[in-house]
């Protein structure tokens, strides 16, 4: 892309890494901040790579990259524009976890090494160029070309990578990214993990218990003593005898003790309670009883 600035100063090699840092491997001659010069040639190429592929934005941007783990590999001739240099296409690629389909139709989930972004000067297409960006890419990150993931390629690009890798049939996927035969199979398993089939309805539980209902859970199967309850449990009144006994705080209540009901099944106020009574009869009984004691003698 011809620019107003020299980029063999940007650029210094034919090719050049870029990541979320925009540094090109040294500052140009004579000026102390060349990130804007950068962005502005990623942005371009970024443009006229979304207007070759009919997209309605730019998928490729130099905000986009910053804010990205994605490397960028830009390609240059350096003798065209007078001798001051001429970008002439990129290669963007970043890992990204995929859930995808094997031959078998199985859902594995795994991280690849993906293709995002890959344009060439239409101008100066089938020079070599982009075989030149691609192989340079494939010999930086140690890869190989059935191994990684494409996201979206163009007709050209499956044509590209036929001619030149041998990739021809690929396996339906249900999103944008396309891999080919041998993906799953050259894939150690540490890189591929089978994703378990969703249960059937009936054996799905509408809820689900948490850590703390667990224990709660727990707690409720314990004898009391060991039993702890957010707020007292509600139970029958306790009987005078022993007031603190659990064991008969958990018994039916006496009817003899238990107040009458007024009309209308309100409790009202019951001026001689029955444990009253009670205990005034057997104070009633021991003072006769001494009494007699004291008469017999």
């Amino acid at each position: 892309m011809e620019t107003t600035f020299d980029v063999n100063h940007l650029f210094p090699e034919t090719i050049t890494v870029l990541d979320q840092n925009l540094i090109a491997g040294g500052k140009s001659l004579g000026r102390s901040d060349p990130q804007p010069q950068i962005a502005a040639v990623i942005d371009e190429l970024g443009r006229a790579s979304a207007k070759a592929q009919y997209l309605t934005a730019p998928i490729t941007s130099a905000s986009k990259l910053q804010t990205n783990k994605h490397h960028l590999y830009l390609l240059k001739d350096g003798e065209s524009n007078g001798g001051r240099g001429l970008a002439v296409g990129f290669l963007k690629v970043g890992y990204k976890k995929l859930f995808l389909l094997d031959q078998q139709g199985a859902h594995v989930e795994t991280e690849p090494l993906c293709v995002l972004d890959f344009f060439v000067k239409e101008n100066l297409q089938r020079h070599g160029y982009g075989l030149e960006l691609f192989s340079f890419m494939l010999q930086h990150k140690k890869v190989e070309p059935v191994l990684m993931a494409y996201d979206r390629p163009s007709p050209k690009f499956l044509s590209f990578l036929e001619k030149h890798y041998c990739l021809k049939n690929s396996v339906p996927q249900v999103n944008n990214f396309v891999v080919f035969d041998g993906f799953f199979a050259k894939r150690s398993a540490a890189q591929l993990r089978k994703v378990p089939p969703k249960k059937a309805d009936g054996e799905i539980k509408p809820y689900s218990l948490t850590e703390r209902e667990a224990v709660r859970e727990e707690q409720k199967a314990l004898p009391w003593p060991l039993c702890r309850h957010a707020a007292p449990p509600l139970s029958p009144p306790l009987s005078v005898s022993s007031p603190c006994s659990p064991s008969r705080g958990r018994q039916r209540p006496d009817p003899a003790l238990a107040p009458a009901l007024a009309p209308g099944g309100n409790r009202g106020p019951n001026p001689h309670p029955p444990l009253i009574n009670s205990l005034n009869c057997r104070a009633k009984r021991t003072s006769s009883l001494n009494r007699s004691q004291l008469s017999f003698h």
